[in-house]
């Protein structure tokens, strides 16, 4: 089985990461980049649409 993952990217101080798509919290909740802890809807910080995508399906 493939494991699936998301991949985030902070929009101010572009730190890059990645998380599994079912331990990140809805698309709407403020989330805290853990780099800068600039504070944003997570949609915001989804690196592309796919990954959007991938944790809408899994919401």
């Amino acid at each position: 089985m493939v494991e699936a993952f998301v991949r985030l990217v902070c929009p101010e101080c572009d730190k890059e990461w990645q998380d599994n798509p079912t331990e990140v919290p809805g698309l709407r909740t403020n989330f805290s980049c853990p780099a800068c802890h600039a504070t944003r809807r997570l949609a915001e910080f989804m690196r592309t649409e796919r990954d959007l995508e991938t944790v809408r399906q899994f919401q």
